[in-house]
């Protein structure tokens, strides 16, 4: 269990102080402790492994909320799982992996100008979270367009197995910015019971503002990747029709000597051209290609 005090700096306390403010990180083996020591009464279970979304629920003299937080690096398959509890004086995060600890390394070495209380803390602490996602998205831009230029130029391969992960990929982060966006942020805003100080809230609307516009920008670039695959589309229609065009005429110029090799194929007796007509027959022929072709030539079919 490790304590933290609010204050004018983050610091690593061991004894009781119930005068100050304080943030409990703890494993999921150890959160009955923390919340009986925060005088937090939580009757479900703390199991991590069923949090699928993140939310925040409003009790009566407590919120308690879940983070499904992606791994940047591995956006499809990994996720942060965290819950989190908060009352008056103490804010209690449940988290197996150090991902909450980092984020409280990186919290003790930042300069503070305002005294922390736990509204700028929860502030500063998803703040954290967030902080290099908008770089995330500008290497998704990336991606696409240099998928773009490469499309443009005929040289990209097997295309569907590069944008469909990466739509994955995105569709999965706008799901997250969404939640903490409308679950979380909204609901420590409206205050419900009353924990957060009401000149504080603002800090939570700069959440919401946040997360806002990564959803934002997380849509753009979804629809970016959706232009990028019609793109992709039309020129898989282009190929095949002309493919379709090529068979087209190859068929219509065949199908005139199909019928004159089939009606001279009968070998009837009362037929003169079976003695001397194989030049003509060949003549013919020629003369249907030729025809076909100019015709082909002035419709622009070819």
């Amino acid at each position: 269990m490790d304590i933290y005090k609010l204050g004018k700096k983050i610091e690593t306390i061991t004894l009781v102080d119930n005068k100050s403010s304080q943030v409990i990180i703890v494993n999921s083996h150890q959160a009955m402790n923390a919340l009986a020591y925060a005088n937090i009464t939580y009757d479900g279970d703390i199991q991590l492994s069923s949090i699928r979304y993140c939310r925040v629920e409003t009790q009566e003299e407590y919120m308690s909320g879940s983070l499904y937080i992606p791994k940047l690096l591995d956006v499809s398959h990994y996720r942060y799982k965290i819950l989190i509890f908060i009352n008056k004086n103490y804010i209690v995060i449940v988290d197996d992996s150090d991902f909450s600890k980092r984020i409280m390394n990186r919290l003790q070495m930042k300069i503070l100008h305002h005294e922390e209380s736990k509204e700028l803390f929860l502030y500063h602490f998803f703040i954290q979270i967030l902080n290099r996602d908008s770089e995330l998205l500008s290497r998704y831009k990336k991606q696409i367009m240099d998928m773009e230029e490469k499309l443009l130029n005929r040289q990209i391969s097997q295309f569907q197995n590069h944008i469909m992960p990466l739509k994955k990929e995105l569709l999965t982060l706008r799901e997250y910015y969404d939640e903490i966006m409308d679950n979380m942020a909204r609901e420590f805003r409206d205050n419900e019971n009353d924990i957060f100080e009401d000149d504080l809230l603002k800090y939570f609307g700069n959440i919401y503002d946040r997360a806002d516009r990564l959803v934002s920008k997380t849509s753009f670039l979804l629809e970016y990747a959706r232009q990028i695959s019609d793109a992709y589309q039309a020129q898989l229609d282009t190929k095949q029709n002309n493919n379709m065009q090529v068979l087209t005429v190859i068929s219509t110029i065949f199908l005139p000597l199909s019928l004159i090799t089939s009606w001279y194929g009968m070998n009837f007796e009362n037929m003169p051209e079976l003695e001397s007509g194989y030049p003509y027959i060949i003549l013919l022929s020629l003369i249907v290609i030729v025809v076909c072709i100019l015709i082909f030539k002035i419709k622009n079919i070819i």
